[in-house]
């Protein structure tokens, strides 16, 4: 990480911040960074007797101090990864922190939330929060986008959710469809809504669109590493998107919700992004097994080009009904409620072999019961 990202993150940043992290006061003054003393925080010093060996130090800033505001290292590695500016990326504590920090700048209330339907729910959760209109738009059969049904409820929103690959179906969604959105919304005479591409499971497949920032300014691309990069308990999140959205959303980010140890560790990993494409390969292989299998168990998927599969089990009592077997087996599984336009539906996780075995002895025991 370089010093110069540091210092312009921290003078550039509409975030709340504290004072200067320890490497730029090291920097400015001469100083060893591990000399300096935080008497601005109103932190403890390290109390580290309770902690496992791995946590012990030497950690930049120390755990007993609050992390760098900026999240400089990370924003940097990120960047890095994705082929942006370090100014072009605001950090969060997981994506729905990112989303949540998306509906607060762009969302007032009454004013029209868009968000194709069935697809992350967090999406409605943050609008309701937000006081938002929801406007559902319904996915075509095949559950892509309905482009034409998307832009012509535009006019007048704040923001609309995409999610490319959609989450739960696991369908992907065609650069030309999503280009026809955002430059539907760049034609509006307001400047059109925020436009949010939630690339959750874009290193399973895909293009991303982080290419078209500068292009189209209300574009605003979420990334996450809970999914191909498997640190969902870290809970790290990141948007890039041009400078001048990303110093919107700073005015929202709260400046220390990610963790020192979140942030350290994910940084390394987008410096490794070999890992994540490896794991990625292995899970859309053993997603095609997986598939194969529920066919012949009588629940063939969706074609999914993510590491899970929704499958239509039948009526929502069957559903339920298999949902408790799977249940009784120590097997939980993604429900929709009667509601729901997947009412009928599950959505199962891709895991390891041995995990997919045991999980598929329950779906086939249960199979041959209801065809007996």
């Amino acid at each position: 990480m370089s010093l110069e990202t540091t210092e312009a993150l921290v003078a550039s940043s509409n975030v709340y911040t504290w004072e200067p992290p320890n490497r730029v006061i090291a920097a400015r003054y001469g100083l060893d960074p591990a000399d300096i003393l935080r008497f601005d925080t109103n932190t403890s010093p390290a109390v580290l007797s309770y902690l496992p060996d791995a946590l012990e130090g030497p950690w930049d800033p120390p755990l007993h101090e609050y992390p760098d505001s900026t999240y400089a290292e990370l924003a940097e590695a990120a960047a890095a990864y994705v082929g942006a500016e370090p100014l072009e990326i605001l950090v969060g504590c997981g994506a729905d922190e990112v989303l949540d920090i998306i509906a607060k700048t762009h969302l007032a209330p009454g004013q029209r939330s868009v968000i194709p339907v069935p697809t992350y729910s967090m999406y409605a959760v943050l609008s309701g929060q937000r006081e938002a209109e929801v406007v559902s738009v319904p996915r075509r059969p095949d559950h892509r986008l309905d482009v034409e049904a998307v832009i012509t409820a535009l006019p007048g929103a704040g923001v609309v959710w995409l999610c490319a690959p959609n989450n739960p179906t696991g369908t992907p969604e065609s650069r030309e469809d999503l280009l026809s959105i955002l430059d539907a919304a760049a034609a509006l005479p307001d400047g059109g809504p925020a436009v949010v591409v939630d690339e959750a499971y874009i290193e399973f497949h895909g293009t991303s669109l982080v290419d078209l920032r500068e292009r189209y300014r209300a574009l605003i691309v979420v990334r996450t590493m809970s999914k191909a990069f498997a640190m969902t308990g870290l809970r790290v999140g990141y948007c890039v998107a041009s400078r001048a959205a990303i110093e919107r959303l700073e005015r929202v980010r709260p400046p220390g919700s990610l963790n020192t140890l979140s942030a350290k560790a994910a940084a390394r990993a987008l410096r490794a992004p070999e890992v994540a494409a490896a794991n990625a390969a292995a899970l859309a292989e053993e997603r095609e097994w997986l598939a194969a299998r529920l066919a012949e168990a009588g629940l063939p998927p969706t074609p999914s080009v993510t590491n899970f599969l929704l499958c239509h089990i039948g009526s929502p009592a069957e559903a339920d009904g298999l949902n408790e077997a799977l249940l009784r087996g120590g097997i939980v599984v993604r429900t929709f409620g009667p509601r729901s336009p997947l009412a009928g539906h599950l959505r199962f996780t891709v895991r390891n072999r041995e995990q997919n075995e045991r999980f598929l002895s329950i779906i086939e025991a249960w199979s041959a019961g209801r065809s007996a």
